[in-house]
Order: C-alpha cells, then structure tokens, then sequence
C-alpha cells in the first residue's frame, strides 16, 4: 500500500470527502486526487498535515506499507 492508498483508506474510514480534507490541509482537491492516486508524494510537512487532520501518527505511513 502506497502513501497515498494509506491518505484515502484513512479519510474514508472517518466519512470525509477529499474536497474537505484539501481544504483542511490548504492544498487542491486536485492535488489532493493526484495525492492519493500515487501521482504525486506529498512533503513530509503535508504528510504530516494529513496525518495530524486525520488522526493518525506518520509511522502509520510506514506501518501500512509493509
């Protein structure tokens, strides 16, 4: 599972849109999609912003990928 299936699993999981999550993290829905998608790695501050918003720790990223 790559970061961006971990992004989505987890903002599905707590029934937010990605329209909502971008917006909380001020970033695109578009980037969020490319995100999510693979197309695109978020920064680790992102990464982190994500987590933070959906309550989950950055080795949570890690935990899934192996």
């Amino acid at each position: 599972m790559n970061v961006g299936q971990v992004i989505r699993e987890k903002r599905l999981a707590k029934n937010m849109t990605q329209q909502e999550l971008a917006d909380r993290v001020q970033i695109t829905q578009s980037m969020l999609c490319q995100i999510e998608r693979g197309s695109k790695i978020p920064t680790i501050l992102l990464a982190w912003e994500i987590a933070k918003v959906l309550d989950f720790e950055l080795n949570d990223y890690v935990s899934e990928e192996s």
